[in-house]
């Protein structure tokens, strides 16, 4: 938890992750604009592949996972999310660097991604796996829960409201609107609005998973530990295996080698005498 200093929403640094974020996903809602205006079919045919819908990941199309978070429903949707990660965002990527910030957005959207796919196949509130999704708001809003968590007594300044409230306080009301927002959307008259609320709920979700669950030092960097522990623990189990064979053949020839339990050599104690010293393999 950090210090309890005023965060005012003013004008944070672009840092490196958060400023090709907002700029992929400037040019790409340029892209759709354009191509709205000269080729609906060819759009209309684009946001269906790129969007998420359950349906299609099912299917295979699995880069739906992520590319619909760079897709926008309007100017406002897009603004509002890129504003977001730019004040939220480059607290946190000063804090971890441009690697494990990254590994963390993309974890919240891919996290928003399948609690909506999950959610969409129980038919809860309306929502149907053929509904599409768009926005960054999944991967945002794990922005602002690890930023609750992180900076919990830090006092945000609602600029331009002269009011400051407390980070944990702002993201505990932002999370109470979300699910009163999804259960109302849930109502029969207002079905095919509550797959939003969903996405968003999943990344809050999965915003809290990251910062409480995952390694200090991000996921990859625990993931590639254990790949290199378990590969050296099979180097090992091999170097023992073979010094326990070439014992057991060398006895068949009437001489006698030792290896200790790492599987080095033991030297003849009368080689040790003379100055001989450990040889062989190294652990």
């Amino acid at each position: 938890m950090r210090s309890s200093r005023t965060f005012s929403l003013s004008l944070p640094p672009f840092t490196k992750a958060v400023k090709w974020l907002i700029i992929i996903n400037a040019a790409v809602f340029l892209l759709q604009t354009l191509l709205k205006v000269a080729n609906y079919e060819v759009f209309d045919a684009t946001q269906r592949i790129l969007s998420l819908v359950p349906v299609y990941v099912m299917h295979g199309w699995i880069w739906e996972l992520v590319t619909y978070s760079f897709l926008h429903a309007g100017l406002f949707h897009i603004l509002f999310n890129m504003l977001a990660l730019w004040m939220f965002g480059a607290q946190l990527e000063m804090d971890w660097g441009p690697k494990k910030f990254t590994e963390f957005y993309l974890f919240c959207v891919v996290g928003a991604a399948l609690t909506t796919i999950a959610v969409a196949y129980t038919g809860v509130g309306g929502v149907s796996p053929a509904m599409g999704t768009v926005g960054a708001s999944g991967g945002v809003l794990g922005i602002l829960m690890a930023f609750g968590i992180l900076y919990a007594n830090q006092e945000i300044m609602l600029f331009p409201i002269p009011i400051s409230i407390k980070a944990k306080y702002f993201v505990a009301g932002l999370v109470f609107i979300e699910l009163i927002s999804a259960i109302n959307a849930a109502d029969p008259r207002e079905r095919g609005d509550s797959v939003a609320y969903i996405a968003h709920l999943g990344g809050l979700l999965f915003g809290f998973l990251y910062v409480r669950f995952a390694p200090r030092r991000g996921l990859s960097f625990g993931a590639s530990e254990q790949y290199f522990g378990l590969r050296n623990g099979y180097y090992r189990w091999k170097r023992r295996r073979a010094a326990k064979k070439f014992e057991v053949y060398m006895r068949q020839h009437d001489r006698t080698v030792k290896f200790d339990e790492h599987g080095n050599y033991l030297p003849p104690e009368d080689d040790n005498k003379n100055g001989g010293s450990k040889s062989g393999w190294v652990n």
